[in-house]
C-alpha cells in the first residue's frame, strides 16, 4: 500500500511540477509507466510469496493484501490511460493548429497573389483604355485620310478632264479652223 502511495505522490509531484513542453511531459509519462511496471513486478511477487505461505491465515492477510493492490493499480491504471489519452489529444490539437496555422499563412499569401494581380489587371485595363482612345484616333484620321484621297482622285480626274477637253479645242481650232 505505501508502494502505490508513493508512486502516486511522485507522479502527481511531478506532473504538477511540470511547466516545460510536451517532451518534458512525455518523459514524465515514460517514468510512471516504468513505476507501474515495477509496481505490477511487485505485487506479483507478493502474491507469489502469498502463495507460498505455511498458514491459510497469513495466506489470506497476504492474498487480500494483493487484491487491495490490484484494485489500486487498477484506479492509477485508468489515470495513467486518461493522461495518455490526454497527451495523445493534446498533441493531436497541437498539430492541428500547426496546420491550421499554415493554412493561415497560404490564404494569406493567396489573398496576396489576389491582390497583385487585381492591380495588374486593373493597371492593364487602363492601359487598354488609353490605346482604345489612341485607336478611336487613328481610326478617325484614317477615314478622314480615305475622303481626302477620293476627293484628290475626283479633282486631278476633272483636271485632266478639262486639261484633255482644252487640248482637243486648241487641236480643233488648229485644224479646222472652219469648223
Amino acid at each position: 500500500s505505501m508502494g502505490l502511495y508513493f508512486v502516486h505522490l511522485f507522479i502527481c509531484g511531478d506532473i504538477q511540477d511540470c511547466s516545460g513542453p510536451l517532451s518534458a511531459l512525455t518523459q514524465l509519462n515514460t517514468k510512471v509507466k516504468e513505476k507501474f511496471q515495477q509496481l505490477r513486478h511487485r505485487i506479483q511477487e507478493l502474491e507469489q510469496s502469498a502463495k507460498e505461505q505455511d498458514k491459510e491465515s497469513e495466506k489470506q492477510l497476504l492474498l487480500q493484501e494483493v487484491e487491495n493492490h490490484k484494485k489500486q493499480m487498477l484506479r492509477k491504471t485508468t489515470k495513467e490511460s486518461l493522461a495518455q489519452t490526454s497527451s495523445t489529444i493534446t498533441e493531436s490539437l497541437m498539430g492541428i493548429s500547426r496546420v491550421m496555422s499554415q493554412q493561415v499563412q497560404q490564404s494569406e499569401e493567396a489573398m496576396q497573389t489576389l491582390v497583385n494581380s487585381s492591380r495588374t489587371i486593373l493597371d492593364a485595363n487602363e492601359e487598354f483604355k488609353s490605346m482604345s482612345g489612341t485607336i478611336q484616333l487613328g481610326r478617325k484620321l484614317i477615314t478622314k485620310y480615305n475622303r481626302r484621297e477620293l476627293t484628290d482622285k475626283l479633282l486631278i480626274f476633272l483636271a485632266l478632264a478639262l486639261f484633255l477637253a482644252t487640248v482637243l479645242y486648241i487641236v480643233k481650232k488648229r485644224l479646222f479652223p472652219f469648223l
